[in-house]
């Protein structure tokens, strides 16, 4: 059985990009052992397969990417393995070093365009950094993956370096609904889950449901917005419009996501990253019926239009976009998210993922 060390930056309870990944490895016969970091807020987790969580001093910036490389660097050094699989350019270091000094076979999931998210667009020696560390490991790279054919074409015509889409896809499952702590009783729900950074487009929606009449907006999610976000919402009153639940757990959210009567993904064109983005909220809004309004990027905008699951934006102000949701509630795309769910799930691709590992160069 080969041992597989996956290391991510997260605290490893709400990513389920890894989660499905290590699910599928383990399935397949593959030891696998996770490493992430704890913080003072960390859930516990329970898993089938081995996992280790770092407790570090340091928790952003420079210090803390330092601090938890070196902690991964002397980590996979002193264990017995047989695969590194690193998980975006913030664990590649390590992983790479480790796999020259004891000729291992690494694998490299790029998430996103680690160098282009938004937060680096005015710290220019910051991404300079990230952009230095990206152009002399990445053409050295054999065995990769990432989340949509936009960004394997990037580094395609950037290193000449193949990579293979796997899209962070939901597992099938049965719909089981929960209930909101809160009453939604004869108001239309507009949901937005994941992160709640920059450029998401979680003020225009808050701007925009201010004129939707019976209508309240969800958000589910933590991130460097979230406490002005609070604050802009309790300075407008909008305490019964719009309510900010905070992280959940994947099996949480998969209760309170089939509530919802519309699920967003607007974000700002801010970069490559952005525009390329094909985040997993989309397929996590299709798997439980939910139709979906998308921001008019080419990676969202070609899963709405083949399966017809909802709507692109048609402009950026809160009038035009009230005017379309109001729209979408009064159309049915329920015959069409039947169709879509069925065909994007993970278990469609899990062959694809493992015949990476299995012909690993």
């Amino acid at each position: 059985m080969k041992r597989v060390f996956i290391s991510v930056t997260n605290d490893l309870s709400t990513d389920q990009r890894v989660a499905k990944v290590c699910k599928t490895l383990t399935n397949n016969n593959y030891e696998v052992i996770l490493i992430g970091r704890k913080l003072k807020n960390s859930k516990n987790i329970s898993r089938n397969y081995t996992t280790k969580r770092f407790k570090l001093l340091f928790n952003n910036g420079f210090l803390f990417f330092a601090e938890f490389n070196l902690r991964l660097f002397i980590y996979l050094l002193f264990h017995k393995k047989d695969i590194l699989l690193a998980n975006d350019l913030d664990t590649l270091l390590p992983n790479f070093l480790v796999s020259k000094l004891q000729n291992k076979k690494l694998v490299f999931d790029s998430h996103e365009l680690f160098s282009e998210i938004p937060e680096l667009v005015n710290r220019p020696k910051v991404k300079s950094f990230w952009m230095i560390l990206e152009d002399l490991i990445i053409p050295k790279l054999k065995n990769n993956y990432t989340v949509c054919d936009s960004i394997a074409k990037h580094y395609k015509n950037k290193y000449q370096t193949n990579f293979k889409t796997i899209k962070n896809l939901p597992f099938q499952k049965e719909l089981k609904k929960g209930n909101f702590n809160f009453d939604t009783k004869n108001q239309k729900i507009i949901l937005y889950q994941g992160a709640t950074n920059l450029g998401r487009g979680l003020n225009l929606m808050i701007e925009t449901v201010k004129i939707i009449d019976n209508c309240c907006f969800v958000i589910i999610g933590d991130g460097d917005e979230f406490l002005n976000l609070k604050l802009k919402v309790a300075s407008e009153k909008l305490e019964k419009k719009v309510f900010l639940l905070g992280r959940k757990t994947p099996e949480e959210l998969a209760k309170l996501t089939p509530l919802a009567d519309l699920g967003i993904s607007i974000e700002e064109d801010l970069g490559l990253n952005y525009r390329y983005a094909l985040p997993n909220k989309i397929f996590d809004y299709i798997q439980a019926n939910v139709p979906v309004l998308t921001a008019d990027l080419p990676e969202m905008k070609a899963v709405i239009t083949k399966y017809n699951v909802g709507e692109v934006l048609k402009n950026r102000k809160p009038a035009i976009i009230a005017s379309q949701i109001n729209q979408m509630f009064a159309k049915s795309y329920s015959e069409s998210l039947k169709v879509a769910k069925r065909e994007l799930v993970w278990e469609k691709q899990e062959t694809d993922l493992l015949k990476i590992f299995e012909n690993l160069q």
